[in-house]
């Protein structure tokens, strides 16, 4: 179930993850668990949304997330998650599975009752899977939920595991994978096609993003 009500603890765990609207690369989902003591020490590293912070500086500060916050951190490369959305067909329904084998992980290192995530879809996708796995917590879906110190500590977490898998995915095609879906990153795919043919992009991209008609040429 999810809790609309105000809690007074402050342990919780944060969910966030980046990679979602990334062409190429992997979806990771970052969880967080955050504490009285390591909520001071977030609050003095100046931990944000990482969407507000640099990738330089994203990249700088994870590890020391990572040294005070335990955390699990769940990332499915470009060819596990075409496996997955093949058989789910459905984007939230796949973002829910992440979420959920974040938390199961991180729960089996700590014991939190709360969960703050963003809102993306229907809460029970998240629930139910955990309870497949005999896990119950409460659930709190928010809009905006990176202005949750855990929820900002994950979002760095999960952006910068993407940065640095679609670094090495760079250096193993040799050719340079832009962030987003934008025409730099059209032009790349078809590097990409052009050294290695079709069958590559399996590897490095999402292959239900349109991007992918326009690179074969079957679209504008």
């Amino acid at each position: 179930m999810t809790d609309k009500t105000p809690h007074t603890s402050i342990e919780r765990i944060g969910i966030d993850e980046s990679g979602k609207g990334d062409y190429f690369g992997p979806l990771v989902i970052a969880a967080v668990f955050v504490d009285a003591t390591t909520q001071g020490e977030l609050t003095l590293m100046k931990v944000r949304d990482s969407k507000k912070i640099s990738d330089g500086r994203i990249l700088d500060i994870a590890p020391d997330i990572r040294m005070i916050c335990p955390h699990s951190i769940i990332a499915i490369g470009p060819q596990r998650y075409n496996e997955l959305y093949a058989k789910i067909r459905n984007l939230n329904r796949l973002l829910a599975w992440g979420h959920a084998k974040a938390l199961e992980t991180l729960l089996e290192k700590v014991s939190c009752v709360r969960a703050i995530a963003d809102q993306f879809g229907d809460e029970r996708l998240i629930l139910n899977a955990l309870q497949e796995k005999g896990r119950t917590i409460v659930l709190e879906q928010r809009h905006k939920a990176e202005s949750d110190l855990a929820v900002a500590a994950a979002s760095i977490l999960a952006r910068a595991e993407f940065l640095l898998r679609l670094k090495h995915l760079s250096d193993e095609s040799g050719t340079t994978l832009p962030k987003g879906a934008s025409p730099a990153v059209v032009l790349a795919a078809r590097m990409i096609v052009k050294k290695h043919g079709e069958e590559r992009l399996v590897s490095v991209a999402k292959l239900h993003f349109k991007t992918t008609q326009v690179v074969l040429g079957k679209t504008d």
